[in-house]
């Protein structure tokens, strides 16, 4: 099984994008799914989780501000990112915790 990640590109500050997460051929039931990020010479951070039951959590750092969500087949994640700051920009990984990953979506956020 493989994650795909889209969604992502240039956005000036304040703007929105949505990132969305595929997988190969299966649904993601019984995972629980994650956005992750990792911004240049910094950690990767956790941003996002989101179980098949729908139960969600998201970092205080992005609360308020990004949404993960799911489609009722439980085969797209998504991320909505709304007012995005300069501090967002980073690649963005669909993660589950079976260990799955995907290549990364790049987002970049321009003043």
């Amino acid at each position: 099984v493989q994650l795909r990640e889209s969604g992502g590109g240039l956005v000036q500050v304040g703007g929105s994008l949505r990132l969305s997460c595929v997988g190969s051929g299966r649904t993601f039931d019984g995972y629980v799914m994650s956005w992750r990020r990792q911004a240049p010479e910094k950690a990767h951070e956790w941003l996002c989780s989101i179980a098949s039951n729908g139960a969600r959590h998201c970092a205080d750092s992005v609360k308020g501000r990004f949404t993960i969500s799911r489609t009722n087949a439980n085969d797209t994640i998504y991320l909505q990112m709304n007012n995005l700051q300069l501090e967002d920009t980073a690649v963005y990984y669909c993660t589950s915790d079976g260990g799955l990953a995907g290549q990364g979506t790049q987002v970049t956020v321009a003043s």
